[in-house]
């Protein structure tokens, strides 16, 4: 056995043996990468360290930690009651009128926080209670809530999208990455509404009808009082609270799609925007405890971070030994059929976004496999697959990742704030897991899709 095969099965095999006896993650890499680098004549530590550096001093990398103090500055600002309130302005009056506001909101609030942790623990928090109070079975109302938190990983502004641009090594647009997010991201939003309307039929779930609007008792759907007097004042009022909010999506596809400014420069001054927002103009927060936003985004930004340099160190080692070259030959090898190798690719990155958080995944199995949809064999039969059609496919399955045991972050938090079994839920989202995979196939293999995103872009 040659000294580069023994390294690789040392690099992939002590990976994913640390992974199963409960190592972090980061650490996992990091062990795995150092020890393989041992066994290779010639290498130097300190390259493996600069690369580690060199992934996270790239000044696109800033728009990551603008990105996550901006979520944190909404949740203190009670932002998501606001777009609950637009939600149920819109649907909510319809029988399992909440469940649609459970959709609508989710594409309301990841199309400004791009997380979908935070449009869980945000809206979830607010949603879940009222869907329980109505006569929604809770397991499947937590399911809900998880499930549709995904398109706010698709929904610009997404860091992942960042991250994946990164990974690409070039010839990746963020702003039209960003673009392109929001066609799948709505057609998953459409889809999980579609299934809501089938199962909430008086034979099958027999949702209730919505009965009121906002926390005002008197007030009714469409702004009708008691007496059946409209009133328009109230919608009015709710439009104009959420409209403020969605402010913050048009600075960012606006501004990073004219050219006014880069994605990096859109995320801080869409964070400053949010700040005025919170502290000064809904006055939901005190500006003196602001260090406490500060504190939490750090800690998630370390997280962050950490992962993105290990997984860039654990990258480079990858293919110092040719092993996504190897990876790249055997998937061709298996089968020259095009479609075919999507299906593999797709259940590939579904089984390993079950295990691993997403943003390690895209550090690592972007170069893996980029360069099997790039190759000739497979533009040839297919056409070719753009990167940033790529990257929207790579993105849709590791956000379906995020909702499914054993190591789903959203499904975690949705049951800790829904007070739900892990086990009950996941039954209950069975009928929602159909449609992300329905939509994961039409997303993969109709380019129109992502493509109606970018038109005039």
């Amino acid at each position: 056995m040659s000294t580069t095969i023994l390294a690789g099965i040392v690099l992939i095999g002590g990976f994913f043996l640390l992974m199963m006896i409960k190592v972090p993650v980061t650490f996992s890499m990091l062990i795995s990468t150092f020890l393989s680098m041992l066994l290779v004549p010639g290498t130097n530590p300190t390259t493996i360290i600069r690369m580690m550096f060199d992934g996270v001093s790239n000044f696109t990398m800033l728009a990551i930690p603008f990105f996550i103090v901006m979520g944190e500055i909404m949740a203190v600002g009670e932002i998501s009651d606001k777009i609950v309130d637009l939600a149920n302005l819109a649907v909510g009056r319809f029988r399992g009128g909440l469940a649609y506001v459970n959709c609508l909101d989710s594409m309301f609030f990841g199309g400004i926080s791009g997380s979908a942790v935070a449009d869980v623990s945000s809206l979830g928090s607010v949603v879940i209670p009222m869907m329980e109070k109505q006569g929604y079975d809770r397991e499947f109302t937590v399911g809900l809530t998880v499930t549709t938190a995904c398109q706010g990983v698709l929904i610009p502004p997404s860091h992942n999208m960042v991250i994946y641009a990164l990974a690409a090594g070039g010839g990746v647009s963020i702003g039209q990455l960003f673009y392109a997010g929001f066609a799948p991201g709505i057609f998953l939003g459409v889809g999980f509404m579609v299934m809501c309307f089938i199962l909430g039929r008086p034979s099958k779930y027999n949702f209730p009808k919505g009965e009121k609007m906002f926390k005002d008792e008197k007030v009714r759907w469409l702004g009708k009082d008691e007496s059946g007097k409209f009133r328009v004042g109230p919608c009015l009022k709710v439009v104009g609270n959420a409209i403020l909010p969605m402010f913050t999506l048009v600075i960012i596809m606006v501004g990073t799609g004219v050219g006014i400014f880069t994605a990096t420069e859109s995320s801080a001054i869409a964070c400053f925007y949010t700040f005025i927002l919170t502290y000064f103009i809904f006055r939901k927060a005190k500006v003196r405890d602001f260090g406490k936003v500060i504190k939490n985004s750090l800690k998630t930004l370390a997280v962050v971070l950490t992962l993105i340099a290990s997984a860039k160190a654990f990258a480079y080692m990858m293919t110092m030994l040719r092993i996504p070259e190897g990876i790249t030959s055997a998937l061709i090898g298996v089968t020259a059929n095009p479609y075919i190798l999507l299906i593999i690719i797709n259940l590939l990155l579904l089984v390993l976004g079950c295990f691993m958080d997403m943003a390690p995944l895209i550090m690592i199995m972007t170069p893996i496999l980029l360069p099997v949809v790039e190759s000739s064999a497979f533009t040839n039969a297919l056409g070719p697959m753009s990167r940033i059609h790529f990257g929207i496919v790579l993105i849709f399955n590791l956000a379906i990742g995020l909702c499914t045991p054993p190591v789903g972050s959203a499904l975690f938090v949705g049951c800790a704030v829904g007070k739900t079994t892990l086990e009950n839920t996941s039954k209950k989202m069975l009928p929602l897991f159909a449609v992300m995979l329905f939509c994961l196939l039409v997303v993969t293999y109709v380019p129109y899709i992502f493509q109606m995103s970018l038109f005039g872009y």
